[in-house]
C-alpha cells in the first residue's frame, strides 16, 4: 500500500488555476474523502493521483518516490469512475480480467484471480453476463472488482455511488468501507455528498475553490468547523446562520440581543444547528411557519425576529402546529460564532439565551 503526499501541488489549465498550493499527507492504509462542491478541485486532485493529469508545480509522492511524470499505467492505482466505464461488449469476467490482460498475465493465471475478485464483491454468479444485463449496483461491484484485481497500492473512488438509489447507496457504503478495512488498501473517495464522506472515511478533506479548507475526522468538521464554509457544507438540515454586531458582551441580530461570552466584538455570524435547538419556555420568540415530517423527525421552520430558523425535533408526530407561538432554546456549548470578514471560527465564543439563562430541556 502507499503513503501519499501532496507537496505544494498546483494545477493550471492555461491561465486558470484549479489547485492552489496543496499540502496534504494521506497515510498508508487510510481511507480519506475529498469533499466539496462542484468545481472545488477534488476530482482534479484525484486525476493527478491516477496519472490522468500531471501537476503544474510541486511534488506528488507515493511513499518516497516522486510520481509527477510517471504514466498512469505504471502507478499501480485502481480507479472506479462515476459511470463505472465497463466495456459493453465484454462479459463481466472479461471486464474484471482486463487490467491483467493489459499487463500480459496469461489467461490461466488470471482466471483464478478474476473469480476471487468477483467473489470478494459478490458478483461471482454473474461472470457470463454483459453490463447491459446488470443492475446499477451490480455494475458498481464489477467496476470495483476490476479496480482491485491488480492489487493496487492506491484505490481511487470518483463519486462511485452517485448513480445508485438511496437504499443501495446505504448498502454499498457499508460494503466498501468493510472491504477497505479488510484489504487495508489506501483509499481516496471523491464526493460532494457529505453523508458518504462522513460515514465512510477516517478523515475528511473539505475543499473550496482549489484549496483545502479543513482536514479532520468527520466529528471535527461537524462539531468544530474551522470556517463558516465548512459549517454550512457539513450538516443536514443545514445550519441556521444569524449575522449581527457584537459589542459589550452581546450580539445584536436585528431587533434581538443575544448575550455572548468570549470577548467578541465586530460583525459576526452565529451558527445554530437545527438538531441542537429545541422548544423551551424562554429563548428566541417565534411562530411556526412550516413543518416537514421526515419519518422519525419533524423539521420546523420558525418565523422569528431574526428571520426564519429551522429546528429538528425527534418523533414521527408533530407536537406543534403551524401558527403556534413558541420560544426556541439552545445549549451555549453547541453554538458556533464566526468572524464576518475572515469567516474563521472564534473557538472561545459562546452565545447565550436572550435572558442569559441555560436552555430548558
Amino acid at each position: 500500500m502507499a503513503r501519499v503526499e501532496f507537496r505544494r501541488i498546483e494545477k493550471r489549465f492555461g491561465d486558470v488555476v484549479v489547485i492552489q498550493d496543496m499540502d496534504l499527507v494521506i497515510n498508508d492504509g487510510e481511507f480519506v474523502a475529498l469533499l466539496g462542491p462542484s468545481g472545488c478541485g477534488k476530482s482534479t486532485s484525484l486525476f493527478m493521483l491516477a496519472g490522468i493529469y500531471m501537476p503544474s508545480a510541486g511534488e506528488l509522492r507515493f511513499d518516497d518516490s516522486v510520481v509527477n511524470e510517471v504514466e498512469a499505467r505504471d502507478r499501480n492505482v485502481g480507479i472506479v469512475f462515476q459511470s463505472y466505464a465497463l466495456y459493453p461488449h465484454m462479459t463481466v469476467q472479461n471486464n474484471i480480467m482486463f487490467p491483467l490482460r493489459f499487463k500480459g498475465v496469461p489467461r490461466e493465471q488470471a482466471l483464478p484471480k478474476v473469480r476471487e475478485a468477483a467473489e470478494l464483491v459478490h458478483v461471482g454468479e454473474l461472470l457470463d453476463r454483459r453490463p447491459a444485463q446488470l443492475s446499477g449496483g451490480q455494475q458498481q461491484r464489477v467496476a470495483l472488482a476490476r479496480a482491485l484485481i491488480k492489487e493496487p497500492q492506491l484505490l481511487l473512488l470518483d463519486e462511485p455511488l452517485s448513480n445508485l438509489d438511496a437504499t443501495l447507496r446505504l448498502t454499498m457504503r457499508t460494503e466498501i468501507k468493510a472491504l477497505q478495512e479488510r484489504l487495508g488498501v489506501t483509499t481516496i473517495l471523491v464526493t460532494h455528498d457529505q453523508l458518504e464522506a462522513t460515514t465512510m472515511a477516517d478523515r475528511v478533506i473539505c475543499m473550496r475553490a482549489g484549496r483545502i479548507e479543513q482536514v479532520g475526522s468527520p466529528d471535527d468538521l461537524y462539531s468544530r468547523p474551522a470556517s463558516l464554509f465548512v459549517a454550512s457544507f457539513i450538516g443536514s438540515p443545514p445550519i441556521n446562520l444569524l449575522t449581527g454586531q457584537a459589542q459589550n458582551g452581546a450580539i445584536r441580530v436585528k431587533e434581538l440581543s443575544l448575550p455572548c461570552s468570549g470577548g467578541v466584538s465586530g460583525e459576526v455570524t452565529v451558527g445554530l444547528r437545527p438538531e441542537h435547538m429545541h422548544f423551551g419556555d424562554t429563548g428566541i420568540p417565534g411562530r411556526i411557519a412550516q413543518l416537514e415530517p421526515m419519518g422519525r423527525e419533524i423539521l420546523y421552520v420558525i418565523d422569528t425576529p431574526v428571520g426564519h430558523v429551522r429546528i429538528l425535533e425527534g418523533g414521527s408526530v408533530a407536537a406543534h402546529r403551524i401558527g403556534e407561538a413558541v420560544h426556541l432554546a439552545f445549549e451555549p456549548d453547541a453554538t458556533l460564532v464566526f468572524e464576518a470578514d475572515t469567516e474563521a471560527l472564534l473557538p472561545n465564543a459562546r452565545v447565550l439565551l436572550p435572558n442569559g439563562g441555560a436552555a430548558a430541556a
